[in-house]
């Protein structure tokens, strides 16, 4: 069976090759009725574009990259749903690839992205307590997602202080006397969430915090071992409030006290702070900060829409010339520090509810994710 070509389709459809390449390369040009022809001929004909010969060619895909961490976090899988709703938005492709928390990997698929001529890739770095870009020089635009930095590049995170800090004012809202905080603070998203819980506590001298600093962020295993060694204590030292750094640990924390004979919320109010749809399924629906994961995907397309259409923030510059003073303005990409910061929302369900609370646990999920 012959190759079927672009001139095949042109033909097919009695339109020029170029209305074609619009069709295939920037379809907002086009009437939506002429779209459809060209998009029925294609499917007919079996047509399918030569990206290789278009890459050989110098051409940028139109697609962008998107590099995760992990797919086995609810917050992942939302920042992939917002970027792919944003750069169909845009008329853009995007592929995302699983570097499975390996950061060779990561790096990897980071090289291959750029290699392959997309127009822009986004990558949300592996949790690290000391990261920074791993290149510094970038052949195309990139965007990092879920992470501050102070060095130059485009940023989008969620406002992790902000997280810790609702959550601790839920829990003064409920009346707390004894909070304790679980969770390592390994890395920058975690030390920011308990600087904002310490922070809303500042003006509530009265209230104890407690900061348990041990367990691995995404082990339900380690939030349960510190959940058996709450409920052992004597009735007067345990927390009324416990804060889980992750929803992981917090859903740990919270099977722990109920086999322990624990109420919760009864006796003692448990609550997440990461938004992990996926750390939800246990017995008593568990409160969260959820940081909107959709909204950063949507935001790291805009970022990358920004430097692709030249948009950056121009910059001043005062040069010398011979005797006289002039004033450049000039993009320097290099020079440029952009951070997008996105708020949480709280979420509460069941765990820190009162029990003459409105039931919140029929929330619907799938709007969330």
């Amino acid at each position: 069976m012959a190759k079927v070509k672009i001139s095949d389709v042109a033909r097919e459809a009695g339109v020029s090759l170029g209305t074609v390449s619009n069709a295939l390369n920037h379809p907002e040009k086009l009437r939506p009725e002429t779209l459809k022809l060209i998009n029925e001929t294609i499917s007919r004909l079996g047509y399918l574009p030569n990206q290789s010969a278009r890459q050989l060619a110098g051409g940028a895909t139109k697609s962008f990259g998107l590099v995760l961490p992990r797919l086995d976090h609810g917050f992942s899988l939302q920042i992939a749903s917002g970027a792919h709703n944003e750069a169909r938005k845009h008329g853009y492709d995007l592929l995302i690839a699983n570097a499975d928390n390996d950061d060779i990997l990561e790096d990897h698929y980071l090289r291959y992205f750029m290699g392959t001529q997309m127009s822009g890739v986004m990558v949300q770095p592996m949790a690290s307590p000391d990261w920074h870009p791993a290149m510094t020089k970038m052949p195309v635009p990139i965007v990092h997602l879920d992470i501050h930095c102070s060095e130059s590049g485009y940023y989008v995170a969620a406002d992790n202080e902000a997280q810790g800090r609702i959550i601790a004012e839920l829990a003064i809202a409920r009346g707390a006397h004894h909070i304790v905080v679980v969770g390592r603070a390994a890395f920058m998203q975690l030390t920011l969430r308990v600087l904002g819980i310490h922070k809303a506590l500042a003006l509530h001298p009265d209230i104890k915090i407690e900061v348990i600093d041990a367990g691995e962020w995404n082990t339900a295993a380690d939030g349960y071992g510190i959940g058996a060694q709450i409920a052992e204590r004597p009735a007067d030292e345990r927390p009324d409030f416990v804060v889980g750094l992750t929803d992981v640990l917090a859903s740990g924390v919270v099977s722990a006290l109920v086999d322990k004979g624990i109420s919760v919320p009864g006796q003692v109010r448990v609550a997440g702070c990461d938004g992990n749809p996926l750390a939800w399924s246990g017995s008593v629906p568990l409160t969260t900060v959820a940081p909107p994961g959709y909204e950063i995907g949507r935001k790291g397309v805009q970022l990358l829409m920004e430097q692709i259409e030249n948009k950056a923030p121009a910059k001043i510059k005062h040069i010398r010339v011979g005797s006289a003073v002039r004033t450049v303005t000039a993009v320097a990409a290099e020079d440029i520090n952009r951070q997008e910061l996105v708020r949480p929302f709280l979420l509460e369900r069941a765990s820190t509810q009162a029990s003459s609370q409105t039931d919140a646990t029929a929330i619907n999920l799938g709007a969330y994710l």
